[in-house]
Formats: structure tokens, C-alpha cells, sequence
């Protein structure tokens, strides 16, 4: 619970801007070093050094600096225009919808104390002491603080700020840590509780349990515990129903820092890469090079296995810093994924730049969203094309890569057997797809009772467009939620889907569930 830092503004002498000026530089200057060390420090590829690098890039931003400068050449002091900035810029994305994009201001916030702390000369707490198997109780706690504590020495975290997409949360489920955010807890409860007990999957905190709760609790724990040292036994084996019939299981992923968990599960590949993490977390669109550097690893991490990238899928409900996206009132139903990239070129060519040079490791696929018509995917091959020839131009070595599109509207369920004759796969969002069969907005909880993936009319979509996918030869994915869900997995291979793709977490008990099926499914 560290003290809040002094934000009275302190106005400066006109003769001194310049030097408060060179201060503030200074200072950032030490927190990217301080940054850069502790992400050499991380191991390659892991969480930590993806999201150190994100705050590295973070504290680098031109933006945050000129907004910074700007307020000590009007007279603030340093430290004043530090967090007042990054109050200022948080506060815009706490604004946003998208949970993604709202977990950034946790990290604004961060950097600006940094600096801020830097400029005072001052330190927060230093974690790398805490005792081992500590239970770490916070107001609130980012990255940048997670990333100080030694390897496997917290056994739990409680946060009175935070959310389930920060960076923190993500840090924190990779390493193992249970972690409750947004923990309702008093601060004073807090500083005056001596044990926890915590139940992160739950979300449940309980401060200085009496002995029945901490038994009860530790019950939990073991069954846990005895269930997932029972499931490793599907980690290598084969994906394959017991009369035959072969479902390969793969991962959805956001980031290069993912590919441990969902290789530790045993995925047979990538089902969904979500290229559109890649812009969601910067405040400017990534760079042909940026981009093919994450496709290219993504392919060799999971070869020979496909790996299949989603193009990028924003519009209003998912808006993007640097891609100017006009208000909707409805962007459920707008300009979003295929269309808007379609009319973007400046950012479309980009990523299918990178995409084909990528594509010299032979294991990389390309899927498109939001599609509803055959002339969508033929003006994507057009473009394609005038990629592939602009790399032959310049030297530049590619390759090519199958591709397919998201089934996700009930347009492409319907057309499903004319999309099948233009591309080489089918994958079935069945989140979106859902939410427009239904009519019934995923995100409102009063029609959350239509917003089933089970329901007889997504079914029957879904059905038709496996029919429509083996008539024409093609495989067929399901990489929405319903993919993870054990109750929907017989019914998916029925219809005839031959992948399921979900989050790591889910892949060891797909498997079991799919190994369990007979000859009727």
C-alpha cells in the first residue's frame, strides 16, 4: 500500500524548463534501463519478457513523452507532469470497452509513477525479499512489480484494483499464482489480516480463516491438485475417437508469450492467433517487419503443426490507437474485420506482407473474419497477389499459405457451400456467431439466456456448414468458446467439426472428452 506521490503542481521560473526538461529525460531514460534489464533477465518468450517488453515500448512512447514535455514547458514541475499525464491517458483507456484495451491503464499508471519515483528519488517496496509462500496483499500491484519477485516464491495474490486481462492477471496465471482482483476488501482489513485464504479460480478471499475453512480449503486444494496430475496423461496422447475418427486439438492464442502454456498441454498447433493483440497493445500499428518477426516465430515454435492467424478483426467495439474507426451506433453490425481491412489497404498489406514471408516455414495459415460474401475472399486473393508479387520484385524470400475464413455470420452459414469452393478450410466462431443467430447480444445480460451455442438453431448452422465443408473436401474448426466445453464437444463432432481450438488451459480436458467418444458420438 504504497503512499501517494505529491501531485501539487510546483510552477517553475521561466529560466528553468530547460533543465526540468533535461531532469524528466534523465529519468525516463533510467526507467528504460531499468526495464531493459529486467526483461534481458526474463526468460525469451516467456510472459514476463513479452510484457516488459510492451512497458519498455510503453515508456519509449512519443506520445507520453511529448504529453509529459508539453505540460513542463507550460511551468508544471517534473514529478506534477508526470502522473498528471499518465493519469490523463489512463483515464482515456479506462474509458474503452474492450477489457483489453481498458487493462492498459494499469500500465500508464505504472510507468508514470516509475518515472515519477525515479525523479524523487525514491523506491516503492522492494519485493524481491518477500518471504517464500507469501500471500502478497495490495492496493494495486502492476507488471512492472510482479516481474521484481523471484520465480516461484508467492503463493497468492490480492489486489484491490486490477481485472482479469491486465497485465498482472496474465503474468500471474502464467507463472501459476492464484490471484483475486478487484478484491472488495477495505484497505484497513487488508493491513490488519495475518492469514489468507485464498481461492483464485473462485475468486473467493478470506482473511484470517478459522481452522474449519482453512481444512475445507485445503481439501480443495488436493482434489484439485489430484485432478490435474490426472489429466497430464492426455498430454501426449492422440486426439482420436474410439472408433477412429481423428479431432485435432489446437490453441487460441494473443501473444508469443502463450506458446509455453499451450505447448506444455500438448496442442497439435494454432487454431486462432489473435493478430489483433498486436495493434490493441501500442499506441501506433505494428510494422511489416514487427509483424513477420511474431508470425515467423509462431510457425517455427509449432512445427510441423498448423498454425493458423486470424487477419486483424477490430472496428468499433475493438478500436485500435492509430486507426481512426467513426462512431457506430451499432459496430456489432459495422465496419469491422474483412470490410475494414479491405478498404485500409495502408494496413492491410502490412500484415499480408508479412504473412507470406512467414509462410516459408510451410506450416502457416491465414484466416479471414467477419467474411459474408464470396467476393471478399476474392478480393483478398487479388491483394494477395499484388503482395506476392511485390516481394518477388524486391528479392525478398515468401512463401504461400492456405487460406480460410471464420464462419461467423449467419450470411457465411448460409453461403457456406459457395465460400467452400474459395477457400481451403471453414473455422466457426461460434462467440459472434451465436450472438447474430440468436439476435441476441452477447454482452447484455438480459438475453443471456438465448446467447447459447447450444441452441438448436446455432446447431443447425453449424451442421450445415460442415455439410457444406465435406462436400467440398475441407476441414472444419470450431475455435469459439463452445470448443472447450465438454457437454458440446460429442454434438460438434457429430455434425462433422474435425478441430477444436481453445485456450491452453482447456486442451488437456478436450481431449479426454474426445477420446471418450464411441462410434455414435
Amino acid at each position: 500500500f504504497p503512499a501517494p506521490l505529491p501531485e501539487a503542481p510546483r510552477l517553475l521560473p521561466p529560466g528553468g524548463l530547460a533543465g526540468e526538461i533535461a531532469r524528466h529525460r534523465a529519468a525516463v531514460d533510467s526507467v528504460l534501463q531499468e526495464l531493459a534489464l529486467r526483461r534481458a533477465a526474463a526468460r525469451p518468450g516467456s510472459e514476463a519478457a513479452e510484457i516488459l517488453g510492451a512497458l519498455v515500448e510503453l515508456a519509449r512512447d512519443a506520445e507520453l513523452r511529448d504529453e509529459m514535455e508539453g505540460r513542463i514547458r507550460r511551468g508544471l514541475d517534473a514529478v506534477a507532469a508526470t502522473l498528471g499525464a499518465g493519469r490523463e491517458l489512463a483515464e482515456g483507456f479506462a474509458t474503452l470497452d474492450d477489457p483489453y484495451l481498458r487493462a492498459r491503464a494499469e500500465d500508464l499508471r505504472s510507468v508514470a509513477r516509475q518515472i515519477a519515483l525515479t525523479l524523487l528519488g525514491q523506491s516503492d517496496a522492494a519485493l524481491e525479499d518477500v518471504p517464500q509462500g507469501a500471500i502478497l496483499l495490495a492496493e494495486e500491484l502492476a507488471a512492472w512489480d510482479l516481474a521484481r519477485v523471484p520465480p516461484g516464491r508467492l503463493a497468492g495474490i490480492v489486489c484491490r484494483q486490477g481485472g482479469a486481462t491486465s497485465h498482472l492477471a496474465i503474468m500471474a496465471r502464467a507463472q501459476g499464482i492464484p490471484a483475486v482482483l478487484a478484491c472488495p476488501a477495505s484497505p484497513e482489513a487488508l493491513q490488519a489480516t495475518r492469514r489468507v485464504a485464498l481461492d483464485g479460480g473462485n475468486g473467493v478471499v478470506q482473511l484470517d480463516p478459522d481452522a474449519a475453512s482453512e481444512a475445507a480449503l485445503s481439501r480443495r486444494i488436493a482434489e484439485e491438485r489430484a485432478a490435474r496430475a490426472a489429466l497430464q496423461r492426455w498430454r501426449d496422447a492422440p486426439s482420436v475417437t474410439r472408433d477412429g475418427r481423428a479431432i485435432e486439438i489446437a490453441a487460441n492464442l494473443g501473444a508469443l508469450a502463450e506458446i509455453e502454456a499451450a505447448q506444455a498441454a500438448g496442442a497439435e498447433g494454432v487454431g486462432l492467433f489473435r493478430s489483433e493483440f498486436l495493434f490493441m497493445a501500442r499506441r501506433t500499428p505494428p510494422g511489416e517487419q514487427e509483424q513477420f518477426e511474431v508470425y515467423d516465430a509462431l510457425a517455427r515454435a509449432f512445427a510441423p503443426h498448423p498454425v493458423v492467424v486470424r487477419t486483424l478483426d477490430i472496428g468499433g467495439d475493438k478500436p485500435v490507437a492509430g486507426i481512426d474507426i467513426p462512431h457506430e451506433e451499432n459496430p456489432f453490425l459495422g465496419w469491422r474485420g474483412l470490410r475494414l481491412c479491405l478498404e485500409r489497404p495502408d494496413i492491410f498489406r502490412p500484415q499480408l506482407r508479412a504473412l507470406l514471408r512467414a509462410a516459408v516455414r510451410g506450416n502457416l495459415r491465414v484466416m479471414l473474419p467477419m467474411v459474408v460474401e464470396p467476393e471478399e475472399v476474392r478480393q483478398t486473393r487479388a491483394l494477395i497477389e499484388q503482395c506476392r508479387a511485390e516481394l518477388a520484385a524486391e528479392g525478398v524470400p515468401h512463401g504461400d499459405f492456405a487460406l480460410g475464413i471464420m464462419v461467423e455470420t449467419p450470411a457465411a452459414a448460409l453461403l457456406a457451400d459457395e465460400l467452400a469452393r474459395e477457400v481451403a478450410f471453414f473455422s466457426v466462431g461460434t462467440n459472434d456467431l451465436t450472438q447474430y443467430v440468436m439476435a441476441a447480444d452477447r454482452m447484455n445480460p438480459r438475453v443471456a439466456r438465448l446467447n447459447r451455442p447450444d441452441h438448436p438453431a446455432v446447431l443447425r448452422a453449424i451442421g450445415a456448414v460442415c455439410r457444406a465443408a465435406r462436400a467440398a473436401g475441407i476441414p472444419v474448426a470450431v475455435c469459439g468458446e463452445a470448443a472447450a466445453r465438454p457437454e458440446l464437444i460429442p454434438a460438434l463432432v457429430e455434425l462433422g467439426v474435425t478441430e477444436l481450438s481453445m485456450s491452453p488451459a482447456s486442451i488437456l480436458r478436450a481431449r479426454q472428452c474426445v477420446a471418450g467418444l464411441g462410434a455414435a458420438g
